[in-house]
This record gives structure tokens, C-alpha cells and sequence, in this order.
């Protein structure tokens, strides 16, 4: 799908790769930290990026939608993510530690919803996927993918 500008559309979910939902990122600057590296190179903060203290995750979901004539694969990061999650990216991640099938569940819990979404062309040029900046789930009965995982696992909300 090509676009010039910002379009909204109505979807569905197909599908969500489940491997890699979030990234870890300076809690200061906000730039993606590599996996096997614990302080931010890019900010002025000069103590260490630790998980704890300072870095946080954000999400960066990789799914694929289907308009009425075709499906196609879009990426949606932390802001969209949120509505159809429920939570940060942190507290999937702690959820996920302890369930380790929490992923692929919430990419089934979220397959079939249909959503009306705004799409944009991708602010990187190298980037190969149109960019997901806004959803609205169209399921009067919608309910985010952590709260149907916490009654599947039987786990209370921690508010």
C-alpha cells in the first residue's frame, strides 16, 4: 500500500509476530539500547542505563492487517501498541517473564479484532513497513490483550 500522507483505514488483524514485541531504550533520551549493553553513549546521563533504574522497554509490533481488498504487514510502536495491549511495554515484559506464553497469547487474543487505524509512511527511509500512529478498536466488548491474559492466568491487576 502506497500513501503520500496520513490515511485511516478500517482492518483486521491477521496476525502479530509474537518474537520480539519490545525494545529497550534510555529512559532519558529514548534511543534503543542493544541488548548486551547497559549505559546510553547518546545522553548526558552518566550513570549506568540500567533495566531497573534507567532504561525502560517500548513497543514495537510487527503485524499484519487486512484491509477489504488486500493484507499487508505494518508496524506499530509504543503509543498505538498501548491501546491494544493495555499496559507499558515494562509491564508486559514483567507479565511475560512469568508467563512465558504470554506473547503468542496476546497475538491470538488480539487476531480477528477489527480496528480503524491511521497509517503514515515510515519517518526512517530505510524502513520497510507503513507505521500504525493511532488505533481505535471497533469491538464495543473490547478488552485490552493483558486484562484477557490476566483472567486466563487467573492473575489480579496490580493497580
Amino acid at each position: 500500500m502506497e500513501i503520500d500522507k496520513p490515511t485511516t483505514i478500517m482492518c483486521t488483524v491477521v496476525a502479530i509476530d509474537d518474537t520480539n514485541l519490545c525494545y529497550k531504550v534510555c529512559s532519558v533520551c529514548e534511543r534503543a539500547l542493544p541488548h548486551d549493553k547497559v549505559s546510553c553513549k547518546y545522553c548526558n546521563f552518566n550513570n549506568p542505563c540500567s533495566i531497573t533504574s534507567s532504561s525502560k522497554r517500548l513497543f514495537r509490533v510487527l503485524m499484519s492487517i487486512a484491509t477489504e481488498t488486500k493484507v499487508f504487514v505494518v508496524i506499530m510502536f509504543d503509543r498505538a501498541a498501548r491501546v491494544l495491549f493495555g499496559c507499558s511495554a515494562d509491564e508486559f515484559f514483567d507479565f511475560a517473564k512469568t508467563h512465558p506464553y504470554a506473547a503468542t497469547t496476546a497475538g491470538r487474543a488480539l487476531e480477528g479484532e477489527m480496528l480503524t487505524v491511521t497509517l503514515s509512511k515510515p519517518k526512517n527511509g530505510n524502513a520497510q513497513h507503513l507505521r500504525v500512529v493511532s488505533v481505535v478498536p471497533l469491538r464495543s466488548g473490547f478488552q485490552p490483550a493483558i486484562e484477557i491474559m490476566r483472567e486466563l492466568y487467573q492473575v489480579r491487576s496490580v493497580s
